[in-house]
């Protein structure tokens, strides 16, 4: 694989996307990276919000961060977002569209709606359950990553998200890594990824 490391993580709920806490005195330690990638310089290639799941990148190669963090490179990011009650098919369009948020409209997305409902493991602790209040699963494929952009987006059509799982970073896939988890890439993965983003081995 090279000199560099480039790993893949199933980021659990709770879980800061960085190696240290930063100055909280006195307040209750949070969980972050370092409680679950043993692996020394090695830094994740964008975040994932605390209260969001699912894949994240890390890299030693900074070459690499940048190039994917540089909006021209326009990599896909595949999430899955439980929302309250069942999207109809103008919401759908809507996000597809883009949406207004805060004087910026997002790119265009391509988003359905998950049927059957994804097979997952439960999150800990689970999302609040209001019986009266039907749940459904959409599939968001967005080429940019404003901050908190999909439970924005989800909201300003009128279906808040319940939960958030980012499933996929480009051709990246979580796969059946389970949550907490780390795995290398494979040399194909890795092959792929580089050639995207114009970086050689």
């Amino acid at each position: 694989m090279g000199k560099h490391r480039y790993i893949l993580f199933n980021k659990p709920y709770g879980v800061l996307s960085q190696f240290s806490d930063g100055d909280r005195a006195g307040a209750k330690e949070r969980r972050t990276l370092k409680d679950y990638i043993p692996i020394p310089k090695v830094y994740p290639v964008g975040r994932l919000d605390w209260d969001s799941e699912g894949l994240m990148l890390l890299t030693d190669r900074g070459q690499l961060q940048h190039r994917l963090a540089d909006p021209k490179f326009g990599h896909s990011r595949t999430y899955w977002a439980q929302v309250e009650r069942i999207p109809n098919a103008s919401a759908i369009q809507q996000l597809e569209q883009g949406v207004i948020i805060e004087n910026y409209r997002t790119r265009p997305a391509k988003v359905k709606l998950l049927e059957p409902e994804p097979t997952l493991p439960p999150r800990d602790p689970p999302i609040r359950d209001r019986k009266s209040v039907p749940t459904a699963w959409l599939e968001l494929v967005l080429t940019e990553g404003k901050n908190r952009q999909v439970r924005r987006m989800t909201a300003k059509v009128g279906f808040p998200t319940l939960r958030l799982i980012r499933v996929a970073i480009a051709h990246l896939h979580i796969g059946d890594l389970p949550p907490g988890q780390w795995r290398d890439l494979t040399s194909q993965e890795l092959e792929l990824l580089l050639k995207s983003v114009g970086c050689g081995m």
